[in-house]
């Protein structure tokens, strides 16, 4: 390996940044968008469960809180109403609205960061192949000891080679693999905030049902 990247020559350090840089990334963002992280499947019926004659107080929202994702959004329902039991269905539903931009956030960290190294590697990878040209290119214009006539340098030729199409090859190498974790990633995270959506309309006409008696 340590070879080829002597061969590849000084143009191949930032692909393998680039390289290091998205598998942390994808690693990260497995680890991060697990369900159980995000969207656990029983947490809403639980919430409504929990809230059935009423709402809960801080301790029950705390932990509801720092359940998921979802049960952020989820607790920053009950959260209204224990600040101001005569919220209006607006209020309620901006807060829900609020809560659900700042997961969508949280969902979409580092996507732009891998969407980037997807979109830089072959370009990095076609800069090695430019640098590499040129290195082909001067060895036609040494003169002196080694040089072949009508080759030029041949060890300079074959280095000059190697750059352009180890670089070429490394750049789609880290280009393709990231952009496939990229649309997966994106995919999945779109997934997740379709469901969020749907579970917070659910839990706003839960609530207003909940507190219509006492309104």
């Amino acid at each position: 390996m340590f070879s080829i990247i002597q061969a590849a020559g000084w143009p191949i350090w930032p692909l393998i940044i680039c390289s290091v840089l998205g598998m942390a990334l994808v690693i990260e963002r497995f680890v991060s968008l697990k369900t159980r992280k995000i969207a656990p499947p029983k947490l809403l019926d639980e919430a409504i469960m929990v809230s059935r004659n009423g709402i809960p107080g801080p301790d029950v929202v705390k932990q509801l809180e720092q359940n998921s994702v979802l049960g952020t959004v989820l607790a920053t329902g009950f959260r209204t109403y224990n600040i101001n039991p005569r919220a209006s269905e607006d209020d309620l539903r901006a807060s829900l609205e609020g809560a659900g931009r700042e997961a969508a956030a949280k969902l979409q960290k580092y996507l732009g960061a891998l969407a980037t190294i997807a979109s830089a590697a072959p370009l990095l990878g076609l800069f090695g192949t430019v640098i590499g040209m040129i290195e082909i290119f001067g060895s036609q214009a040494v003169e002196g000891a080694g040089v072949v006539p009508g080759m030029g340098n041949p060890a300079q030729l074959a280095h000059g080679i190697s750059i352009a199409l180890y670089n070429t090859a490394f750049g789609l190498v880290i280009a393709i693999p990231a952009l496939i974790f990229w649309r997966y990633f994106r995919a999945r995270v779109d997934s997740y905030l379709l469901g969020m959506e749907l579970a917070s309309e659910r839990f706003a006409r839960h609530l207003l049902a909940l507190r219509k008696p006492t309104l």
